[in-house]
């Protein structure tokens, strides 16, 4: 359950009040800040905000927390000298991680812009007008801050091995989405502001940090334009990039590329193509211990399908793992994986029996037919919402 802290800030002339608050004047701009145990920068950014933000633009800042320490007192305290509102929303579980936060923030703007930054300072404060302002001029839906681009730099990184962990991870992105990060040369930033009617918050299912990301490429923003920032050294606080936030953004990879129908059919199959080597150990281990290769083919072909049960449930179906139990999910994937191989026999007798084909071709014919219908089956059985589910869900 998610708990929301609403702290408003103090304002210095109450006659200001209205034109801070207002979400429907121009230009009005909701500031989204994950934070997760930053109890150490947040009155310095908060300052920082107070000195760069001009008293013509309406800005309301929104922290989304899953601190663990003492982040929301220390927001708290240092909001009450700041010239616009300030709120926190405490999350008591980090669904998404920081890209989840940054969803929950977005559900609730209201504003005619949404800007996304970090609390160490990384992100220069002062840059946050300009990013508006670019977008206001040039009619942008999304403004990038980028490092990559000319002006900017990615002084603040930490050590060769973070730089270079950087480079490979903008070079994969904008290999896998040449066209949805098209005119994006920092796809890792985590600084930038986007129009609020260019975000649908329903569409979006982050995994990790890289949530610009995620927007970019299941919101395609129509007119995406850059503005130069160099990365600061972190002002307090410890780094959040650890191993397992890499193996959650390659797996938040492999989700947004596999994200159409055609896309998961062919990772399908491929998944289904490296089932071949659990199932081919397994036969040999179990002939080698003395089983009769027939009930041994049978016992190894399951080795098969657990790992293809894995894999998918990880790499492809990862969103629709709630529509049902464990048991419920891999008891239907072992019956259609199995059935499978009761289909294809008779299929290859109808196309060599009845219509002449030889066997080959009918065996190619057969393992593409059951291919087709084995992943449609899995899509439809196993991982799509039951009707009673989406009935709930719509009455909620």
């Amino acid at each position: 359950m998610s708990e929301d802290l609403w702290t408003p800030a103090a304002v210095p002339d109450p006659a200001l009040e209205p034109a801070w608050t207002s979400a429907a004047a121009p230009g009005s701009v909701t500031l989204i800040i994950p934070t997760f145990n930053e109890s150490g920068s947040v009155a310095e950014l908060l300052r920082q905000l107070g000195a760069a933000l001009p008293s013509r633009l309406p800005v309301e800042v929104l922290f989304v927390d899953d601190s663990t320490d003492d982040t929301p007192e220390a927001i708290e305290k240092a909001a009450r000298d700041c010239p616009f509102p300030v709120s926190v929303l405490h999350r008591d579980t980090p669904d998404g991680g920081l890209g989840g936060a940054v969803v929950e923030g977005v559900a609730r703007a209201a504003t005619d812009w949404i800007v996304v930054m970090d609390a160490d300072l990384q992100h220069p404060p002062r840059l946050v007008p300009e990013l508006v302002g670019e977008g206001e001029r040039t009619g942008a839906d999304l403004v990038v801050a980028s490092r990559y681009t000319s002006g900017g730099s990615r002084a603040g990184l930490a050590g060769t091995y973070r730089i270079a962990v950087s480079r490979a991870a903008t070079w994969l992105t904008k290999g896998l989405f040449p066209r949805a990060l098209h005119g994006v040369s920092d796809p890792m930033s985590g600084f930038f502001a986007m129009r609020r009617s260019a975000v649908t918050a329903e569409a979006l299912r982050p995994l990790g940090y890289k949530i610009l990301l995620e927007l970019a490429v299941r919101c395609r923003p129509a007119r995406v334009t850059e503005v130069p920032f160099v990365f600061q050294e972190r002002f307090a606080g410890e780094s959040k990039s650890t191993a397992r936030e890499g193996l959650r953004f390659l797996t938040h990879l492999v989700s947004l590329r596999t994200a159409s129908a055609p896309a998961r059919m062919i990772g399908f199959g491929l998944i289904g193509l490296s089932g071949f080597v659990p199932n081919l150990l397994a036969l040999w281990l179990l002939t080698r211990a003395g089983m009769h290769y027939l009930p041994a083919e049978v016992v190894a072909n399951q080795a098969g399908v657990l790992w293809n049960f894995a894999l998918i449930e990880v790499l492809l179906f990862r969103d629709r793992r709630r529509h049902r139990r464990p048991a419920d999910r891999i008891g239907r994937f072992a019956l259609l994986a199995n059935a499978d191989l009761l289909l294809r026999i008779p299929l290859i007798a109808l196309c060599v029996g009845r219509l002449g084909i030889g066997v080959l071709p009918a065996t190619a014919l057969a393992l593409v037919t059951t291919f087709v219908l084995r992943f449609a089956a899995t899509e439809a059985l196993v991982y799509l919402p039951r009707k009673g589910a989406r009935h709930r869900r719509a009455a909620r």
